[in-house]
């Protein structure tokens, strides 16, 4: 099977640069955010992480 991703970046640069990415793993999401925060607007960072976006009814059952 192919790589999945799990995180997706949505993020605005200091300068009005747009970033979209996304990652696989957290510990690839932590480095890059770490290496591109001077470049970033932490306000205006938004992490999406798809495994919490599931429906609240199936998380019900999933307990």
């Amino acid at each position: 099977m192919g790589k999945t991703c799990r995180f997706i970046v949505n993020a605005v640069g200091k300068g009005g640069e747009t970033y979209y990415t996304h990652f696989s793993t957290k510990q690839e999401l932590d480095k890059w955010v770490s290496e591109n925060q001077d470049k970033l607007s932490m306000d205006e960072l938004k992490i999406v992480d798809k495994n919490k976006q599931r429906n609240p009814l199936l998380r019900l059952f999933n307990l």
